[in-house]
């Protein structure tokens, strides 16, 4: 028996990026999952800074969202229910390069610098997200509001907690 391995080399990553930049979306998938019925969905993300990742979650109970970065840079947003941003996270190679995300957690994703790519791993099968676990405080893609709010998403922190003492 003659096992198969896949493999995926820089060049790869390279033409991944150069889509990614011709995309009306600015951004480009590479699957690694055969299928959209895999019970594991792996699939290479490439971004570039325009992009617009709606702030969404995935509300089955077993839905965790794996997602590293191997090039380039991404924020991780978490939000509150209301649309507060609660946590940010600063994704690369160099200096956090993976999270995992528990199902039912709004989040989305900024990049931050060209030619980012990563790899995110789910439990399929996959479903597209369905409209109400899209944050309703957040724009749909391709409205006028994105480019605001995508601006916005750049610098957001999540509030600053009070020192011991009170002092701030």
């Amino acid at each position: 028996m003659t096992t198969t391995i896949k493999t995926f080399s820089s060049v790869d990553f390279t033409t991944l990026a150069e889509q990614a930049k011709a995309a009306p979306r600015q951004r480009a998938h590479l699957n690694v999952h055969t299928s959209t019925e895999a019970n594991v969905q792996r699939l290479f993300i490439a971004t570039e800074p325009d992009t617009y990742m709606r702030p969404h979650r995935h509300a089955e109970s077993h839905k965790w969202e794996f997602f590293a970065v191997l090039r380039g840079r991404l924020d991780l947003l978490v939000f509150s229910d209301a649309g507060e941003v609660t946590q940010r996270v600063a994704l690369s190679p160099t200096m956090t390069p993976a999270i995992e995300i528990p199902p039912g957690v709004f989040h989305a994703y900024v990049c931050m610098q060209p030619g980012t790519i990563g790899l995110e791993v789910k439990e399929g099968a996959y479903i597209p997200t369905p409209a109400h676990d899209f944050a309703p405080w957040s724009p749909a893609e391709r409205s006028a509001e994105v480019a605001g709010y995508l601006a916005w998403l750049r610098t957001a922190e999540p509030p600053r907690q009070p020192t011991e003492g009170g002092a701030s």
